[in-house]
């Protein structure tokens, strides 16, 4: 099994977004992206991912047809309604299918939430590492 850190920079491919920082929270049961705004206009969501003060923020808009709703318990306990979509994350080696709730996570100091559903059964955590993935990109062979 390939080992993460508390924290590391991960790509969604299908979103054209490269070295994301990521929190691994093995405490959130699922994975959560940011986006400062999200609409549903006939019958498409529209929503752009993260905010302007992001190094990555491209204002680009996406559009998903499939996507579905859901009340989520945010980190203070309370229960919130969020759009959920499909999307391919990379991580190492592995490019994995997953569901992300949309939220706004602006003041917090990740844009992206991995939680257990994504990390059971493929990664081993160790809270004294971090950027291992990241790290790996960007070493010489």
């Amino acid at each position: 099994m390939q080992i993460l850190g508390r924290s590391d920079r991960v790509d969604f491919p299908k979103l054209g977004l490269e070295n994301i920082h990521a929190k691994i929270d093995t405490g959130a049961y699922t994975c959560s992206l940011h986006c400062s705004s999200a609409q549903v206009v006939n019958g498409k969501l529209e929503f752009v991912l993260l905010d302007e003060e992001h190094p990555e923020f491209t204002g680009m808009k996406f559009t998903f047809k499939k996507f579905t709703q859901r009340e989520v318990k945010n980190s203070f306990g309370e229960a919130e309604m969020r759009f959920i979509i499909k999307t391919t994350i990379k991580i190492f080696d592995r490019r994995i299918r997953a569901e992300f709730s949309l939220s706004d996570r602006e003041k917090l100091r990740f844009p992206v939430l991995l939680g257990r559903k994504i990390l059971r059964n493929r990664f081993l955590i160790d809270v004294t590492q971090k950027d291992l993935y990241f790290q790996s990109k960007n070493s010489p062979l």
